[in-house]
């Protein structure tokens, strides 16, 4: 493919605490009506996220030269300057005058039980986004990534994608537990991409009240991911694709794996590689992303990843990508 990636999707900020004890303890069952509670904590970790963000870092670290859009606040100046040193184009995001970048805040205690909040802020803006004045000045796209986001905004980018005739990939994920049906068939029809993991699969035909063989057959292909398992590749009329997991993988954290797995898997459209390939390069880079602590922590060289598809896919695969990679 030759043109620009436009990666529409969330952009936030995770505040990670950990309480040493337990929640309960310090709760009173009939006196929840009045709850004032308040936890020291041990640590903070402060981590970089965001759907459309983590993608196009993989991206990014691929040698791709993925373009971001999103709405952040005047308080993304560190995190932006992090992704820009890592390749991202950060130049067309709509940046908020009142509000700051979405954020996640989370306390955690020993029982794993968990106290979370969500702030989407500035991701509301991202609805008063277009397209075509950024495709005007990075080029005409390639594909344009719709990830999770502000609902209207994803609504906005998809039917614009359609009116101007650019290829879409629908990565609804996380929304599909909050949209109605209306909304997830707006996002999905006509895709030439569908990403789901298995679970998402299933709710995305319940709220749709569309079957498996329905969904197929209104996009052009659909990916699904299965954890441990790989993935699977699945076209109407076509055998399924099915790709296992890359070997050898030393799981520490899950956050962002999905993000890297579809960042692998575009950078390998992006060259042109089968979908077979392009699940393979999605799954190395998801290992890379499970093995670190954060969605955006890991690295390496291009030679390491290459290795990396040998040893997990054989030569020809590597042989094939080796080429392109110029992480």
């Amino acid at each position: 493919m030759s043109g620009s990636l436009l990666i529409a999707g969330s952009i936030a900020t995770d505040h990670l605490m950990s309480f040493g004890g337990k929640f309960a303890d310090s709760l009173v069952a009939d006196q929840l009506d009045k709850l004032s509670v308040s936890f020291l904590v041990n640590d903070l970790e402060i981590r970089r996220g965001g759907v459309g963000a983590n993608i196009s870092f993989g991206l990014a670290n691929l040698g791709l030269d993925p373009v971001l859009v999103g709405a952040v606040g005047e308080d993304f100046a560190d995190y932006r300057s992090w992704l820009e040193r890592h390749g991202v184009n950060c130049d067309h995001l709509r940046v908020s005058e009142t509000l700051h970048t979405a954020r996640f805040v989370c306390t955690t205690d020993t029982a794993m039980a968990q106290f979370a909040s969500f702030y989407p802020g500035a991701m509301a803006e991202a609805r008063e986004i277009e397209l075509g004045p950024i495709a005007e000045k990075v080029g005409e796209p390639s594909f344009v990534l719709v990830a999770p986001d502000d609902p209207d905004a994803m609504k906005r980018h998809t039917q614009e994608a359609r009116q101007r005739g650019y290829t879409f990939i629908s990565d609804p994920s996380q929304q599909l537990a909050f949209g109605d049906g209306e909304l997830i068939r707006e996002l999905v029809d006509s895709a030439a991409y569908l990403f789901t993991n298995e679970y998402e699969s299933h709710v995305l035909q319940q709220k749709t009240g569309w079957s498996a063989e329905e969904v197929l057959a209104r996009v052009g292909t659909q990916v699904t991911t299965l954890g441990k398992d790989g993935a699977r590749i699945q076209r109407k009329g076509e055998d399924a694709i099915e790709v296992p997991a890359a070997k050898n993988v030393k799981a520490i954290e899950p956050t962002g794996v999905g993000d890297a797995f579809r960042a692998g898997f575009l950078a390998a459209l992006a060259w042109d590689c089968e979908l077979e390939q392009a699940a393979e390069v999605g799954c190395v880079l998801a290992a890379y992303c499970v093995e670190t602590v954060g969605p955006q922590e890991y690295s390496f060289t291009a030679e390491e990843f290459v290795a990396r598809v040998r040893e997990s896919y054989g030569d020809t695969a590597a042989d094939q990508i080796a080429p392109n990679l110029k992480a």
